[in-house]
């Protein structure tokens, strides 16, 4: 089983601003003093550029438009609320902010169809919205789909007992803990585990300061190595310049890279930088506007397909 896949599904938005919504226990979210329009128009620009260098070096990037009629601010989040897997299963995720529940959209699943994908199954979890409960797709699931692992920091936006249900339905082993962020001199949950962690095929990159808890950190640190992964341990200061929310993808001949912001890009160290271009290239793009307002970064603007072909 692939960790890493060539194909990403993006949403290209139509009215992307700050979500007040999520920006509760979202602390990456920031106010921009630009009116709306000017905010989705600089984020358009972002994601164009951003996707022009991804299909450059041969990722398959299928790219929709969000729809103008959802309002929709966090829709070039999509990884959140689906996920794509290699035996033709689909996974719908209950979201924590009620505006971004429009974002679940079925058309895209025959603009995939079309693409040539098979889809076999799609096992639903929205209904736990209804009792508050959340797990937030692959923002709150890191998957090791070599080693069947999943990670999870608890939050908010991610249900213990969900995990669980997940793990059991998609055979994982469960690995939970709690990630921390300062804010204001208290130490509060980090809303995504994405945010905090990055799982390429051979390395992983994560803030272990953020994981207070020492056996929690232990236990983290145990399993990544037990698999054979490199540790890269980045600080907190820079997660907060998004060098946790990366993502590994495949391009040309099956070249890995490991993708990020720009400003997660310049957040990281020459030895930093080194260790993982022991593994791949890093393909890095501006995100600014849409990091600033979105409180999320490259990671987060990438749906993963890992469905079968006809």
């Amino acid at each position: 089983m692939p960790q890493t896949t060539n194909t990403i599904l993006m949403i290209r938005p139509v009215h992307f601003r700050m979500n007040e919504q999520t920006a509760v226990n979202n602390y990456f979210q920031e106010e921009l003093d630009l009116k709306n329009a000017e905010i989705n128009r600089q984020a358009q620009e972002e994601f164009d550029a951003f996707v022009e260098k991804l299909r450059a070096v041969g990722v398959s990037v299928i790219v929709e438009d969000d729809i103008e009629s959802l309002d929709a601010p966090d829709s070039i989040f999509p990884n959140n609320w689906v996920s794509f897997h290699e035996n033709g299963d689909v996974a719908l995720y209950p979201m924590f902010a009620e505006n971004r529940r429009v974002e679940r959209r079925e058309d895209l699943f025959l603009r995939l169809e079309e693409e040539g994908f098979i889809i076999n199954n799609i096992i639903d979890y929205t209904e736990a919205e209804n009792e508050g409960v959340f797990l937030e797709g692959t923002g709150s699931l890191l998957l090791d789909r070599i080693n069947k692992k999943a990670y999870c920091a608890l939050s908010a936006r991610a249900n213990e007992d969900l995990f669980i249900e997940f793990c059991e339905d998609f055979d994982y082993a469960p690995f939970l803990f709690t990630a921390n962020q300062t804010v204001d001199g208290k130490r509060l949950p980090i809303y995504h585990t994405n945010v905090m962690m990055c799982l390429a095929e051979k390395f992983a990159v994560i803030c272990l300061d953020s994981i207070d808890d020492k056996k929690e950190r232990k236990l983290i640190v145990n399993s990544l190595k037990e698999d054979g992964k490199s540790i890269i341990a980045i600080s907190e200061a820079q997660m907060h310049h998004f060098a946790g929310n990366m993502l590994q993808v495949q391009g040309h001949s099956n070249q890995r890279y490991l993708v990020m912001s720009q400003a997660a890009h310049k957040s990281l160290t020459a030895a930093q930088i080194a260790e993982i271009e022991k593994y791949c290239p890093i393909l890095s793009s501006s995100l600014e506007t849409i990091e600033t307002c979105g409180g999320g970064s490259a990671r987060c603007m990438m749906a993963e397909v890992f469905l079968p072909k006809a």
